[in-house]
């Protein structure tokens, strides 16, 4: 059901709004090869984890037959995870978890390796990133030649009040503060009336 939800999206919508679909790395690869040249119709902005990591020799195959632009790597952890697909162009953006790379450092070697090759960067982002993960993706993205989107997620009033300088989203765009370093901080006194539930 999924071309079907994903064509009617785009008919409501229209050719004004970017899409983009994660596909969690939940297809075999003979089908996800299928899938990158159905939904090349639709003009996905970017297809994401069309293949899981064990099986990135697979890419070659979807590249050959779709030109559906391909985003991967938010389970990668080193060099070898990426190099090949960078290095032979395989996929469009790089999607890693700039904490489990092994933080800024390795970003930005990875984000000058990945644009010599013609590669965006697309850090992963979601919800479970803490605060201060995010402030470090949009600085990366700052820095980047090769910046290409920025996933985010909804922080609640409560985040801005205990991570002060929490960057803030304005109509469609991430903004940074003036704040040295990250410019985000800890109120300790806050986050301790709320501690983590283990359970």
């Amino acid at each position: 059901a999924m071309l079907e939800m994903i064509s009617h999206v785009r008919s409501e919508l229209g050719d004004g709004v970017e899409l983009l679909h994660d596909v969690h790395e939940r297809l075999a690869p003979i089908d996800a090869v299928r899938f990158a040249t159905d939904v090349e119709p639709y003009r996905l902005f970017f297809l994401e984890d069309v293949l899981a990591p064990e099986d990135i020799g697979w890419f070659e195959n979807v590249r050959s037959q779709s030109s559906t632009p391909l985003a991967m790597g938010e389970l990668f952890n080193n060099p070898h995870e990426w190099r090949t697909l960078i290095s032979g162009r395989l996929i469009d953006f790089i999607r890693v978890h700039i904490s489990q790379i092994g933080g800024l450092t390795p970003a930005r070697k990875l984000a000058s390796f990945a644009e010599s090759f013609g590669v965006r960067t697309a850090w992963h982002g979601p919800g479970d990133t803490s605060p201060v993960g995010h402030a470090a993706n949009l600085h990366l993205d700052l820095w980047a030649p090769n910046f290409g989107i920025q996933e985010w997620y909804r922080p609640s009033e409560l985040d801005y009040e205990v991570f002060p300088g929490l960057p803030r989203v304005e109509d469609g765009y991430l903004y940074p503060n003036d704040l040295p370093g990250l410019g985000i901080d800890v109120d300790e006194r806050l986050a301790a009336e709320y501690p983590c539930d283990e359970s």
